[in-house]
């Protein structure tokens, strides 16, 4: 049992820190937490209360060790099926009046409010009332549960994370219910010491999601602040190194400029071509260092009201003339108008745009999609390309790595690029891409920070261009 407290209890902090401000978060967090509680009654009950005890520790530490016990045991027994079901509804909301959302979590408590006024109390052989809680636990936890399976994901690639979610939260959750509420209530009490077997397979399941595919955001939380240091560091560097060099840049250039007056002065040809030489690489010096300088330095948002789909539409035309045998689909949910940077936002779908056209060379589709969950907007963007395998799409989003060879002017900033536009807009940048199956690139603009409204209730648009 104090693994299943340690590991519990661990899983509760990495999903809390991760983000604390989610309600689905808060909530999963609250589920481990809660089991985590009935690990360390069980483990004051088997093993520190007895070693207390033939320690000759005094009365008083006893006591309060008990009071510990029983304190976490009923955390455990009444706070499991209620943080779960508040999970299931973050996960799954349910269509309610606005009035009825903001209670709803207080009046969800009221039978763990009945149970502690008018039950026994708190003892070792009854620690709960197991015939009345299992009325509203069992409900709680099983209507919670068809709430989880029931998430329709919007996107096919997101589908795997939501079954991790399903096969580490479900079967734990269910199998405790069984052993915890169900038995007990027909008088087979202690059977919670099954729950052990049970809660390491989830366990297992959490930590092999997290740092394979993602875990509610965990993973996509240790991207991020790599990302987020790797990019503070370049353009810390690359502003210090843009003043140094335009420094001495421009000092080139002056005295360059007083050599080729001399030589036209004084017709020497040959000067002056050696002149015009240094004077042309000093000026390609400065303008590689300013588009590194300009796709590294810290973005200012100019937010204006704009409409995605005719912003998304805008963006693709320059693309359209040098398809050539690439058919190109878009979708578009209309009727949508956030305040966003425009430019910056256009900037960053061009990118994603033009590699995928470079990566399809000439041939396949490009789908471009708009579409609308209850709480993002989503910009998709899929290609038909060789796609790429986990070490190469783990490696996309680091400043200056590319796979584009043969060309001086690219420097791997274009998507660093982009999840900077998109970190700037309080969103989130996903890459799922498979050797030989092609890339999916997602802008998620959560509505909130964005303040999106609906205007119109205008159906998708949709269109197929061939180049």
């Amino acid at each position: 049992m104090l693994f299943v407290l340690i590991a519990l209890w661990s899983i509760a902090a990495i999903v809390w820190l991760s983000d604390r401000r989610t309600a689905i978060n808060r909530w999963l967090g609250a589920v481990a937490f809660s089991g985590g509680a009935g690990a360390l009654a069980a483990v004051l009950d088997m093993q520190w209360l007895p070693a207390a005890a033939n320690a000759g520790m005094n009365e008083v530490a006893q006591q309060l060790l008990y009071r510990l016990q029983a304190a976490s045991s009923l955390l455990s027994y009444y706070g499991l099926p209620y943080a779960f079901l508040m999970f299931a509804l973050a996960y799954r909301p349910v269509r309610m009046p606005r009035q009825l959302q903001h209670i709803m979590p207080f009046l969800l408590f009221i039978p763990i409010l009945g149970c502690l006024m008018f039950t026994p109390y708190y003892t070792e052989v009854y620690p709960i009332t197991f015939k009345v809680v299992v009325w509203w636990a069992a409900p709680y936890i099983l209507y919670g549960t068809v709430q989880v399976l029931l998430k329709q994901q919007m996107h096919a690639a997101f589908s795997r994370t939501h079954w991790i979610v399903c096969s580490a939260v479900l079967p734990p959750v269910l199998f405790c219910m069984i052993m915890n509420y169900v038995l007990p209530s027909f008088g087979m009490l202690r059977m919670w010491i099954y729950n052990t077997w049970i809660v390491s397979f989830g366990v297992v399941i959490f930590f092999v999601g997290l740092f394979t595919y993602g875990f509610m955001g965990v993973r996509v939380m240790v991207d991020r602040r790599r990302f987020d240091s790797t990019l503070k560091a370049v353009t810390s560097g690359t502003a210090i190194l843009n003043h140094a060099i335009k420094n001495d840049a421009g000092k080139i250039r002056l005295f360059s400029e007083k050599m080729k007056a001399y030589a036209i002065e004084s017709d020497q040809q040959e000067l002056l071509a050696d002149v015009e030489t240094v004077l042309q690489a000093s000026r390609h010096l400065q303008d590689m260092l300013q588009r590194v300088h300009r796709r590294t330095e810290d973005l200012e948002l100019r937010l204006e009201a704009a409409n995605p789909a005719l912003l998304i539409e805008q963006s693709l035309k320059p693309y359209i003339p040098v398809l050539g045998n690439i058919k190109l689909h878009t979708s578009l949910s209309e009727g949508w108008i956030c305040r966003i940077d425009s430019a910056q936002v256009s900037e960053a779908l061009g990118n994603i745009v033009a590699n995928a056209l470079e990566a399809m060379k000439g041939n396949g589709e490009l789908h471009v999609r708009f579409t609308e969950t209850k709480r993002e907007l989503v910009i998709e963007v899929r290609d038909t390309g060789p796609g790429m395998d986990k070490r190469l799409a783990k490696k996309v989003l680091e400043p200056f790595y590319t796979t584009k060879s043969g060309s001086d002017t690219n420097f791997g900033l274009g998507l660093p690029y982009v999840y900077h536009v998109m970190r700037k807009h309080k969103g989130m940048l996903q890459l799922r891409s498979k050797l030989g199956g092609g890339t999916s690139v997602f802008m998620t603009f959560p509505k909130r920070n964005v303040k999106a409204e609906k205007t119109s209730a205008i159906s998708p648009r949709g269109s197929e261009v061939h180049g």
